[in-house]
């Protein structure tokens, strides 16, 4: 991996990251798909650990509970 692949798929993770935050999204799969309608082609790599999974469901559900 490059260091612009690193830097590009560390931009995708932080964009996941913003947007599960919102409240707007359940999952990381619905976070994996609003990031490709954004058009970040990359999308599935930036999430494809479990790692960053995790941390994106985990600023779902924490977001959603923060706004009921």
């Amino acid at each position: 991996m490059t260091h612009g692949d690193d830097r590009s798929l560390q931009a995708a993770r932080a964009r996941a990251y913003a947007l599960a935050e919102t409240g707007r999204f359940d999952n990381g799969n619905a976070v994996q798909q609003a990031l490709i309608a954004e058009g970040w082609s990359n999308a599935g790599r930036a999430l494809e650990s479990d790692y960053a999974r995790q941390a994106v469901g985990e600023r779902c559900r924490a977001a959603q509970a923060q706004a009921h």
